[in-house]
């Protein structure tokens, strides 16, 4: 299957690949993006690659419909986070899931180990989401805010560990901080929706 991240957007309009292509040129990112299903501007699969090398990303564009893969995983996903906590954002993403209407997918090829394939994968994933907006979720780390990026719902593996930037929910808004996830008292805290003693908040 491989690593996915995505971008899960209430907006149904199709990003153009023109608009993409220019994310990547205004970054100074030297890579290619070539249409792979679809006709135009009407694409639903992109390969992004490095101008002289490997592939670095292969990109879907899921429509969220009755019937259509991108509805599927809006249903898996609020499976998923049904026993997640905080509870407070798991209420929060239940109540934004269904408001979905396209998921742009991004699996993570071998490209990504060469020169500097992460960086421009990273680009082109952070200037869509400044384009189209929505939440992020990503293979192993779970969902991110529609706004800074920073972790919402605790779905990391038991062992991990390292600093990392969170948020919770204070009345309605999301505050940041900077916690380590190895850390059982910041762990804990997190799980009840709390800001961890001695965590770092961000501004």
């Amino acid at each position: 299957m491989g690593y996915y991240t995505r971008i899960l957007t209430p907006t149904a309009k199709t990003v153009s690949v023109a608009k993409l292509r220019a994310i990547l040129k205004a970054e100074g990112l030297k890579a290619s993006l070539k249409v792979e299903d679809g006709a135009g501007d009407d694409w639903t699969g992109l390969v992004l690659a490095h101008d002289s090398g490997p592939e670095i990303a292969a990109i879907e564009r899921n429509p969220v419909a009755p019937g259509e893969l991108g509805q599927e995983e809006i249903e898996e996903f609020l499976e998923e986070i049904a026993d997640c906590k905080p509870e407070s954002a798991a209420k929060w993403l239940a109540e934004y899931l269904p408001k979905v209407k396209t998921i742009y997918a991004f699996q993570w090829l071998s490209g990504t180990d060469v020169k500097n394939g992460r960086a421009i994968v990273g680009s082109l994933m952070i200037g869509l989401h400044k384009t189209v907006g929505g939440v992020i979720q990503a293979d192993g780390e779970g969902f991110a805010d529609d706004e800074q990026g920073d972790s919402i719902l605790w779905q990391f593996s038991d062992g991990v560990k390292g600093p990392w930037r969170m948020a919770v929910l204070r009345d309605g808004k999301w505050v940041r901080f900077e916690m380590q996830l190895g850390n059982r008292k910041h762990r804990e805290a997190f799980l009840r929706g709390e800001i961890p003693s001695g965590a770092n908040v961000l501004e």
